[in-house]
């Protein structure tokens, strides 16, 4: 059994240690993976999220997205996320955890089945696409609806490559993902 804790706190440290020069190229090959998934919508809304506490930044995606889809961000609403169209200069506001969010009312932000895309931060991944995030819950519980069906969103996780770690144990309320995104590589995860 893999101690989450210790391995979620060595690979923060290891991602918030990358030198800026390597979080801007790893923007860019991120944007460059996540273009190039097969299953990326024409239109419709893509959740993104503030990069935060040394996470691989979704910028250079945001800055390209064509004309047909929407960016939104994470807003904190009772125990889910629900997701707000949001564009660089747009006001924004602090949730509990300190990450910017757009300056809504949480209950009128979009649902979390509203979306087409989803992409989510990682704190570490396998190559069997079992995944580690904060602890917090907050995509499991927003995208739950999801293991009774395949259907949209395409869920995408995001990580630096230094985030890959041999096997991780999968959680019984861990959603799965359809793919993991690095700056390098797209892994798509075995179907089971």
């Amino acid at each position: 059994m893999t101690d989450r804790t210790a391995l979620r706190r060595r690979l923060r440290d290891q991602r918030r240690a990358l030198p800026a020069p390597a979080r801007i190229a790893a923007a860019e090959g991120l944007a460059t993976q996540l273009f190039a998934l097969p299953a990326l919508p024409e239109t419709g809304y893509v959740a993104g999220y503030w990069a935060n506490d040394g996470e691989i930044g979704l910028h250079v995606f945001q800055m390209r997205l064509p004309a047909g889809l929407i960016y939104c961000l994470p807003v904190l609403h009772d125990e889910v996320l629900r997701f707000a169209p949001w564009r660089a200069g747009d006001p924004l506001v602090t949730n509990r955890y300190g990450i910017p969010e757009p300056d809504v009312e949480p209950a009128s932000a979009l649902d979390a089945s509203a979306m087409a895309l989803v992409v989510a931060p990682l704190v570490g991944f396998d190559a069997r696409g079992n995944r580690l995030g904060m602890g917090g819950g907050w995509y499991d519980r927003s995208f739950d609806f999801r293991r009774a069906q395949s259907a949209p969103p395409l869920l995408v996780g995001a990580a630096f490559a230094l985030q890959q770690v041999e096997a991780l144990d999968a959680a019984q309320w861990d959603v799965p993902l359809d793919a993991i995104c690095t700056e390098s590589n797209t892994l798509h995860p075995p179907t089971a």
